[in-house]
Parts: C-alpha cells; sequence; structure tokens
C-alpha cells in the first residue's frame, strides 16, 4: 500500500483500515513513518457527495 504525502482529507485511518483488511497474504507500507502516524490519528471523516443515490432512485 503506497501512502504518499497529500492532502490531509485524504489521509484518514478509514482509508488506512480498508487497505490493511483487504490485503490478503501481505501487507507492506510504503511511506513516511509520519504521515501514517497522522492516518492513525486522522478520525475525521468527511461526507462524499457521489450522487449515487439520485441515480439510483431516477435510474440514471
Amino acid at each position: 500500500m503506497v501512502i504518499p504525502p497529500t492532502a490531509p482529507m485524504l489521509l484518514t485511518r478509514n482509508l488506512l483500515y480498508t487497505g490493511i483488511t483487504r490485503a490478503k497474504k501481505l501487507l507492506i507500507i510504503v511511506g513516511m513513518e509520519k504521515v501514517v502516524e497522522f492516518m492513525i490519528q486522522n478520525v475525521d471523516s468527511k461526507k462524499r457527495n457521489t450522487g449515487l443515490e439520485y441515480k439510483m432512485r431516477t435510474g440514471i
């Protein structure tokens, strides 16, 4: 799993958890330790406005 230094809103604990739990046999995290630590501490989650609900309701 590559974890580049990027915008803090993208570096969430949820994203790290997803990467870890999807690994089948082996997980290698490539990135700076301070960025991974930030992800562990960052419990903020933003609401995603994908428009999926609208598309499902209208059949688009």
